[in-house]
């Protein structure tokens, strides 16, 4: 019984945390299909390692060692790979443990809040990061920085210049900025 028990928490974990935070977000339906395959794979995984001679660190090994080639085949973004990681940790703390205790229940909700407040649209949300292709090559960072904070109309407050091409005059540059104009709230 405590083992459905966990495999029932983990499911509504990875349903509050796939289509409850990240789909609505993000709207990537391809790592809706990644996160729940990743956490039913490795609750299942965790439990049947939790229950045999072998190891757990050969099956936390093996893990990591899948999680990195995926992550390294397709492009994704910083947060999804927070939300990747989210999915194999809750599927581990649900199939690793002999039963579901308030430990492990807790560990559950704070890897989702984190990702809730973390991840929240009004967070920071006057904060943009964009990579930019200019039709001139600049070389006065700051005449680049001036004409970056007219284009996007706010204020620069990190760049990084990609490539610079003196033939076909161009400049690539990515470029962390604050919109200006825009009120910054909480989470609620």
């Amino acid at each position: 019984m405590s083992q459905f028990l966990a495999v029932v928490v983990d499911i509504v974990a990875i349903a509050l945390l796939t289509f409850g935070i990240y789909f609505p977000r993000h709207h990537r339906r391809d790592l809706v299909t990644a996160f729940l395959g990743v956490n039913i794979g490795v609750l299942a995984t965790a439990m049947v390692l939790g229950s045999s001679t072998v190891g757990a660190g050969l099956g936390l090994g093996l893990f990591g060692v899948l999680s990195i080639i995926r992550l390294r085949s397709n492009e994704i973004a910083q947060h999804e790979v927070a939300y990747y990681f989210a999915a194999l940790a809750l599927g581990l703390l649900a199939g690793l443990g002999a039963e579901v205790n308030p430990m492990i229940a807790g560990l559950m909700v704070l890897i989702i809040a984190a990702l809730w407040v973390g991840d929240h649209p009004r967070l920071f949300q006057r904060y943009r990061q964009r990579t930019v292709t200019l039709d001139a090559a600049y070389l006065d960072d700051d005449a680049l920085r001036e004409h970056l904070e007219m284009l996007l109309k706010g204020r620069i407050v990190n760049l990084s210049v990609r490539s610079v091409d003196l033939v076909n005059d161009t400049t690539v540059v990515d470029v962390r900025y604050v919109q200006t104009g825009v009120r910054e709230t909480v989470p609620a």
